[in-house]
């Protein structure tokens, strides 16, 4: 009897409220009430969907963030050079169909490690002979020159600094052209430029670039500026200091300089005064460094 009044009821309702809707406050009501429950309930895929998307967004931005930072290093490479360049068209015009072309190429690097012998200014970088690094070769900073690979294991080499007292490398002051050596000074601020006769053109405020002096180092690139011109009436030299282009203290991220000779042999690095994965970037353009 109750079944069949419910029933009966259930069967009113639905015809009132399908014809004159007078259930509609109800329902409304009804909906407002469940509304927690729906959103408790569809909480957990909406805070999934949320992390996914935001990992996703990060590590996109890191990637961007990488590729960028590898891009804008090459580029500053490149326009180191743009200064010796210059001085040099001037001098060189002539001799432009008899200078051997080299193609550079650069790999981007990481400091993953610096050493803590204060006698020994050296790095540790994140490329080794699996990446196409062999001793001896040039390795700069977005500013200028940093040093030279002495070591070369599977995955990371050992890179000495131009200020460590072991040292030297063939210069070339861009102003007058004259050729000197820049030798480390034990110092990280501070580099020793020898064998400067009185007579020759060196001012405090000179850019000392790197010499291509017999091939043995690639040319052109900032070592230093001059600081100080000291003539002793004394001495057959004079005593010149000079501040290093490259910001050895601070760089977190490098360019190993792979040059090719025209004739296809590999160019080396001067050795330091004591010392016998990925692809290489092109120098010319920035857009093949795809990451560091």
């Amino acid at each position: 009897m109750r079944l069949g009044a419910l029933l009966l009821a259930s069967v009113v309702l639905m015809v009132a409220d399908g014809h004159f809707g007078v259930l509609a406050p109800v329902r409304s009501v009804a909906a407002d009430v469940a509304l927690p429950m729906h959103w408790l309930s569809s909480a957990p895929q909406r805070l999934f969907e949320w992390l996914r998307e935001m990992l996703v967004t990060r590590e996109t931005l890191l990637e961007e963030n990488r590729t960028l930072r590898a891009e804008a290093l090459v580029l500053r490479a490149r326009n180191q050079r743009l200064a010796a360049i210059a001085a040099d068209n001037v001098r060189l015009r002539e001799l432009l169909n008899s200078t051997a072309v080299r193609d550079e190429r650069v790999l981007v690097a990481e400091i993953i490690g610096v050493s803590p012998d204060l006698a020994s200014q050296t790095v540790v970088i994140d490329k080794g002979s699996s990446h196409g690094l062999l001793p001896g070769q040039a390795v700069i900073d977005a500013y200028g020159l940093f040093g030279q690979v002495i070591e070369v294991s599977r995955f990371s080499s050992r890179v000495l600094l131009v200020t460590d007292a072991m040292h030297a490398l063939p210069a070339q002051v861009v102003r007058s052209g004259a050729r000197v050596i820049v030798e480390g000074d034990g110092r990280i601020d501070m580099l020793n430029v020898d064998h400067v006769a009185p007579t020759m053109d060196v001012r405090p405020g000179d850019l000392l670039v790197s010499s291509e002096l017999e091939q043995r180092f690639p040319g052109g690139y900032p070592v230093g500026v001059v600081e100080s011109v000291v003539n002793d009436p004394g001495k057959p030299f004079a005593v010149v200091q000079a501040r290093p282009s490259a910001q050895l203290d601070r760089s977190r991220h490098v360019l190993v300089v792979i040059a090719l000779a025209a004739s296809g042999a590999p160019g080396s690095g001067e050795l330091p005064k004591d010392a016998g994965g990925s692809e290489p970037t092109g120098l010319p353009s920035a857009g093949d460094a795809a990451s560091p």
